[in-house]
């Protein structure tokens, strides 16, 4: 039997990111000097009534207002994001996803009505499906991508050592489905005094961090950490796309395979070990080498 394990490689990668905090602890200002040190063209999907343009004097970013809240929405927002080649993109904020206009708990209740099917179990199982497929969009997407998340608010009464009493604000669970934060590389929350505490992460060099008012110090330490390893692997987007080719060039995966490995030098045994950099040589070199169809010249 073949030993299916292979030696563990880190790639680069894009970064996944949630800053999560009540009202007025500085989400938004945060993700977008944190894009700022990530790439050069940042995409924002709004959904706070045009709030993130206010701070257009300050960062150059697209922005693109949504209406409705639906899965969906967000999945055409990423899709064009893509499409137009941005480097970050921030979903401000993904809470609307969940608890906003046509989100998950309002299709849901919707589902479960007397008007649809009336069973809340079946209902749960659609709209879990629509919510899925919006957080594998955010995993899959070549771009970094940095959500916010609303927690609701509670507030803790505290004493300090002259006996002064203060009351103080706090941010609670993210309005989200719980265990979002297992998908995501960082994770941090944000107090009013726009200090970011890192509660989640699989970068190092953030453990346990503790950065008031976060920018440029800690966008140099994501980028670090996401440039440090090998070109990054195909993803399902490009293996659509392959499969496209060769859909239209009818071949065998033998022979896919070695006109890849013609192409690349390489001994590979299958298109999922391609990188993307590599990938990108492979369908340019196939289309140059596609005859022309003689019926589009006719």
């Amino acid at each position: 039997m073949t030993n299916p394990f292979t030696p563990a490689v880190k790639h680069r990668h894009f970064l996944r990111m949630a800053l999560v905090g009540p009202a007025g602890t500085g989400k938004t200002y945060t993700a977008l000097r944190l894009a700022q040190g990530l790439g050069a063209r940042i995409a924002v999907v709004d959904t706070e009534h045009d709030s993130a343009s206010l701070y257009a004097p300050l960062f150059a970013f697209d922005v693109l207002p949504l209406g409705s809240f639906a899965p969906q929405a967000y999945l055409d927002a990423i899709a064009a994001a893509r499409t137009y080649g941005y480097d970050v993109l921030i979903l401000d904020s993904l809470s609307h996803a969940w608890a906003g206009k046509d989100g998950i708990l309002e299709r849901q209740a919707k589902a479960a009505g007397p008007d649809q099917w009336g069973n809340d179990r079946l209902a749960w199982r659609a709209v879990t499906a629509e919510h899925n497929a919006l957080i594998e969009a955010i995993m899959q997407a070549p771009l970094h991508v940095l959500v916010t998340l609303r927690s609701r608010v509670d507030y803790v009464v505290e004493t300090d050592a002259q006996g002064k009493v203060t009351v103080r604000k706090v941010g609670l669970r993210p309005i989200q489905q719980d265990g979002l934060e297992f998908d995501l590389d960082v994770v941090g929350t944000l107090d009013e005094d726009h200090t970011l505490t890192i509660t989640k992460t699989r970068c190092a060099a953030l453990s346990r961090g503790v950065f008031p008012e976060p920018g440029a110090e800690v966008a140099t330490l994501l980028r670090t950490w996401l440039q440090d390893g090998a070109d990054p692997l195909v993803d399902d987007a490009a293996m659509q796309t392959l499969g496209a080719w060769v859909k239209a060039h009818p071949v065998s995966v033998p022979e896919l395979m070695r006109r890849i490995n013609g192409i690349l030098h390489t001994t590979y045994q299958n298109p999922r070990e391609l990188t993307q950099p590599e990938f990108a040589r492979v369908m340019a070199a196939l289309t140059q080498d596609t005859p022309a169809d003689p019926a589009a010249s006719a």
